[in-house]
């Protein structure tokens, strides 16, 4: 007669939470996946006025069902999680946390408007999911990209920001407070939304020189845009120079190089690329 030892449950539990490539592994990823869009998609729907009226008790129902559906997933996940305090500090433990924490406090402590932001959090655990983080190293590339590229962006923006005051401190002096330019913070404010070529139309000059300076911005906005993305695009390129493609790497042990593109190992004899 086979008994079952007391850890085997937690063991089998664990490898279907954490995604395994199993039919209960994969049935349990689409439950959940549904379960965090469905609670997402009511708490952006909630915030309409209209829909609150009229479904308001609807959605708040649901929002307990999936309350509890979160709850019960966390206590799972702290039960079977061998490290527990690991999980407890780990990231997606956090938000996992987050995601259900405020629900409960909410009886002693008021959340207000910040609560549905607190809830909707909870769309990161789709990265773990969807087992988005195998990509993350891919991340490292740009982050280094940025690193040599620092000095540059550091100064196109103070440059940037020394556009900006004098614009602003001219603006301020040609057009004045009766043109809405009623200080020079607020000149500045001007400033950022015409070199970004947003524009929201809120101040505009109204004087000629005051729009022959702001139609000089416009331009500069333009061509100050490229600036950044030059800078980056071309250290990306270079980091892209010095680290070979896996794709292209020979397999130390065997010599074979066709892998496929992000393959970490040899597709002929398993060696770690």
């Amino acid at each position: 007669m086979n008994t079952q030892h007391p850890k085997d449950w937690k063991s089998n539990l664990y490898q279907i939470i954490n995604g395994v490539d199993t039919p209960q592994g994969r049935t349990f990823d689409i439950a959940l996946i549904c379960s965090i869009s469905i609670s997402s998609l009511l708490i952006i729907l909630d915030s309409v006025t209209a829909i609150h009226m009229q479904w308001g008790n609807v959605i708040s129902l649901l929002q307990s069902f999936f309350l509890v559906v979160f709850s019960v997933e966390y206590i799972l996940r702290l039960l079977v999680t061998p490290k527990k305090r690991d999980y407890l500090l780990s990231f997606y433990g956090i938000v996992d946390f987050i995601a259900i924490a405020p629900v409960y406090l909410s009886f002693f402590i008021s959340f207000g408007s910040f609560f549905p932001i607190v809830r909707i959090l909870r769309l990161l655990r789709l990265f773990s999911v969807f087992k988005m983080g195998r990509y993350i190293a891919e991340s490292g590339a740009l982050l280094k990209a940025l690193r040599a590229s620092k000095t540059k962006i550091s100064v196109f923006l103070f440059t940037l920001l020394f556009i900006i005051i004098i614009v602003g401190a001219l603006m301020y002096t040609i057009e004045g407070p009766e043109h809405g330019f009623v200080n020079i913070p607020e000149s500045m404010y001007w400033a950022v939304v015409t070199i970004s070529t947003v524009g929201y139309g809120d101040i505009s000059p109204q004087t000629e020189l005051g729009k022959f300076l702001a139609s000089a911005l416009m331009l500069v906005g333009y061509g100050i845009i490229a600036v950044p993305t030059g800078i980056i695009t071309s250290e990306l390129a270079q980091v892209a120079k010095e680290k070979p493609s896996p794709a292209c790497q020979k397999c130390p042990v065997c010599g074979h190089s066709k892998h496929a593109r992000g393959a970490q190992y040899c597709n002929q004899c398993g060696q770690k690329l």
